[in-house]
């Protein structure tokens, strides 16, 4: 600490020592000023970011701390010029100096400014790649600021802390990491750390494919970094902001704010900064298929980051010229830089980068023709890319995110194991990547030390897991332009089918296509049970159409179900008997009617068989194998006509009321109806029941369920998470709402409510694909329940309430009783016990 004595003279002390007996040292008044004026100088650039400025400097001050014998502000300087020298990514001599901070801070005592020491030795050797070391380092700056009390400087740790587990590849660890750094910002006020705190988290939720979140954070630090004029922060958030929208394919856009970034790392002579603008232009110029233009910002990449010593970013960097030289056909220059990568992600410990990389080779050996070699490479990335998913900290939605993310490589492995001719073992490989995240929950509701589920591991063979399942289980996958159809029926050879698609665009947009032809709106009535009132305001005229639009409507909804059919079933159709079918769809088919699937006879598949559906072999497999009394043979829930009027200008529903109270009777129980349907009282009986229905209002995008509010509360929809946090015994859960079976489709399957029924613990779930009419929907449930009652299983009574309402003359519409699906199990009740 430098002060000023009574005749000019400057004394400087040690830390601590102001007022008592300390070091002293003597100066002009000349010379301490000149040292106040570098420091001064030195921190104002190392703000505005002119780190070779600042370097001069920092080491002014070091040279007086030396003459002055000031062990205090020596340490300092060290710090400061690691600091300068970490800037200018050169990180051996940062680590260097930061070193002989953290040695002197020892000397002196200083516990906060061995802190201090500690979290920018972490930075420096995050930096290097060293991810271990970085993430030990900044382990025990926490530990220091936690014992000092020090809660700023937690939220830095914090913060950290987030940034080297990024790089590790543990998104979700950075993103809570990033989120404490937040609460304490919030906490002490500090709206500058605050805002720094919501722009940092982009990448990583970036990473996990949950782009809108990313651009969202990134957004947030762009204004932050200029209204504080710092323009290397104003750089990184042109960087993040490019990684964003060139995830979101807008790569015209991308490119604009890696040049922007560019611009700004080359004017501050922050050479690390330059480097990853390069990488990212690269990338960008790549998927515009500039190939040479890439190479050649790739290879400045690795340049930079050879001459630093960043080990990490020469991964990357060789990572970005294999995928390069890989586009121009030159596989074996392609190999030899992803194998560089390989080495030396192995050495950091960097398990995303090892598991990418191992796909990427995949893609070279199959390129080359070397299709053996490829699924090896493919097998073991792929092994890595689930041992990021398995790692229990990792919540559901960022599983289903990750997944979708690396959707090209799980399938990239079966449709190459499928090229050798090994149909089984590629039908085991698409089952693997199936439904993961919803594997994993039902496992936690499945799994007893009596049932401890080994059907679930990895090494599980394909007989174990296709043992008990039902006849005609078809197993659907779309790649290109193909559908790949697996018919599974017990104790034969798994039979292959395949179809060509002949159509303009890939065959995802062809099914939507034909989907979005059979959704059948056009005849609801505007009473529905849409949470989404604004959209079916929107969507009126067409519930209304005039006669000659009707009529064409219906013949387009009729050649749509007749080409689903032709595509679907009519390739399979020779191998199926019985009465039933299974089917275990891929991507938009999740939400296709098959029970309307016409033939060509005219007649729709519901005639000819029963037909549920399952999110994968193994979700089947799971719920098959749980023991009997696993789920309840008593108790009903009944929940209809929630009161919504207190929070939406959502119409009531007469008829839902209608329906839970006809049932009621039927089962001889009591309904929760108007303001007695309040999400807490749904929630606490949910775990609790057999059977559980609702008839109220859902969600379009999700099929979330509107319930009446409680005292007034805005609290009143029922989430997805809201269900998975119950643990569910019932044995059948009836969605009579709107949509039920929507979500957003990913390579995980349809996330949405039903998805987390089944992962709350639910044995079988009934869903609507659609807005459903309040009067057709009574008639369609007296039905199924009067078969239901009789004794007959759930897909027995579905079957019969479909064909009776397609003989009725009011309701033969497919729009009326072809919305409905069973996903799950093929269950019996006993209302005997029903209460």
């Amino acid at each position: 600490m430098i002060v000023m004595g009574g005749d000019g003279e400057f004394v400087i002390l040690g830390p601590g020592s102001l007022g008592k007996t300390g070091r002293k040292a003597t100066h002009t008044a000349k010379k301490l000023k000149d040292d106040e004026a570098y420091g001064d100088f030195g921190n104002a650039y190392n703000r505005l970011g002119g780190f070779k400025t600042i370097i001069d400097y920092h080491e002014r001050i070091l040279e007086i701390a030396r003459e002055l014998g000031d062990r205090w502000n020596e340490g300092a300087a060290y710090g400061n010029l690691g600091n300068a020298y970490q800037s200018l990514g050169d990180f051996k001599r940062a680590i260097d100096y930061h070193k002989r901070c953290l040695e002197i801070a020892k000397e002196l005592g200083d516990r906060s400014g061995q802190g201090k020491a500690c979290g920018n030795l972490g930075n420096s050797y995050r930096s290097l790649g060293d991810f271990k070391t970085a993430v030990d380092y900044h382990e025990d700056h926490l530990k220091i600021v936690r014992e000092l009390g020090d809660r700023s400087g937690e939220g830095k740790a914090y913060g950290n802390l987030g940034n080297a587990y990024h790089r590790l590849g543990d998104f979700k660890t950075a993103i809570d990491y990033h989120e404490r750094q937040l609460k304490i910002s919030k906490e002490l006020g500090d709206s500058s750390s605050e805002e720094k705190a919501h722009g940092t988290p982009g990448s990583a939720h970036d990473h996990l494919g949950e782009i809108k979140t990313a651009v969202e954070y990134d957004k947030r630090g762009l204004p932050i970094a200029k209204k504080m004029s710092d323009r290397y922060d104003e750089g990184v958030a042109y960087a993040n902001l490019g990684n964003a929208y060139q995830s979101l394919g807008d790569t015209t856009k991308a490119i604009d704010f890696y040049e922007r970034h560019l611009k700004i790392v080359k004017e501050l002579g922050d050479r690390q900064g330059e480097g990853s603008a390069y990488g990212n232009l690269g990338i960008a110029h790549l998927s515009l298929g500039n190939i040479k233009t890439a190479i050649d910002y790739h290879k400045r990449h690795l340049k930079i980051v050879k001459e630093m010593g960043d080990r990490s970013g020469e991964a990357s960097a060789c990572c970005s010229l294999g995928n390069a030289y890989q586009s121009l056909g030159d596989f074996k220059t392609a190999i030899d830089y992803h194998k560089r990568t390989l080495e030396i992600s192995r050495e950091l410990g960097e398990v995303l980068q090892e598991g990418i990389t191992f796909s990427n080779l995949g893609s070279n050996f199959a390129c080359l023709g070397q299709v053996p070699v490829a699924i090896e490479y493919y097998e073991l990335g792929i092994s890595l890319l689930n041992s990021i998913r398995d790692r229990p900290q990792l919540h559901d939605e960022w599983k289903i995110s990750l997944r979708d993310q690396y959707q090209r490589l799980y399938t990239a492995l079966w449709w190459l194991i499928l090229k050798e001719g090994k149909v089984t073992e590629a039908l085991f490989s698409a089952e693997k990547g199936r439904a993961q995240g919803l594997k994993d929950l039902m496992a936690l509701n499945y799994t007893s030390e009596e049932n401890d589920a080994e059907f679930i591991q990895e090494n599980r063979t394909f007989h174990e897991l296709c043992s008990g399942l039902p006849p005609n289980t078809i197993f659907m996958a779309i790649v290109e332009k193909e559908l790949i159809l697996w018919v599974c029926q017990p104790e034969k050879e798994v039979e292959l089918r395949r179809k060509q698609v002949s159509c303009e665009y890939e065959i995802n947009t062809f099914f939507q296509s034909l989907l979005e032809k059979t959704g059948a709106r056009e005849d609801v009535q505007c009473e529905d049970r849409s949470l989404d009132l604004t959209k079916d305001k929107r969507l009126a005229d067409k519930r209304s159409p005039k006669c000659d639009r009707q009529t064409q409507y219906l013949h387009s909804q009729e050649g749509a179900l007749s080409t689903l059919y032709d595509t679907i079933i009519d390739p399979i159709q020779d191998l199926l008997s019985g009465s039933e079918v299974i089917l275990v769809p891929d991507g938009p088919l999740c939400l296709a009617p098959f029970a309307a699937f016409k033939g060509p006879d005219s007649k729709y598949l519901c005639e000819s068989f029963r037909i549920r559906v399952a999110p994968s072999l193994t979700s089947l497999k799971m719920i098959a194998d749980c023991p009997v009394d696993h789920h309840l043979t008593s108790g009903v829930l009944l929940v209809g006509d929630p009161w919504v009027q207190d929070v939406t200008t959502l119409p009531q529903l007469p008829f839902a009321r209608q329906e839970v109270e006809m049932i009621g009777r039927v089962l001889g129980c009591t309904p929760l109806i108007g303001r007695q349907a309040t999400k807490n009282e749904v929630l606490r009986q949910l775990g609790s029941v057999a059977l559980v229905h609702f008839a109220a209002h859902g969600r379009m995008e999700s099929g979330e369920i509107a319930l009446a509010p409680k005292n007034g509360e805005m609290d009143f929809i029922l989430t997805m998470k809201d269900v998975k946090r119950v643990q569910m015994r019932a044995r059948l859960v009836v969605l009579s709402c709107c949509h039920s079976a929507q979500g957003e489709i990913k390579a995980e399957g349809v996330v949405g409510i039903a998805r987390a029924f089944l992962a709350a613990g639910a044995r079988s779930v009934l869903v609507s694909l659609w807005a459903i009419d309040d009067k057709a929907t009574l008639e369609f449930m007296k039905h199924f329940y009067q078969h239901l009652v009789e004794g007959k299983s759930v897909s027995k009574a579905l079957n019969q309430a479909m064909n009776c309402m397609r003989e009725s003359r009011e309701f033969g519409a497919v729009n009326h009783w072809a919305p409905f699906v069973l996903i799950g199990d093929d269950v019996t009740l006993e209302f005997g016990g029903s209460k």
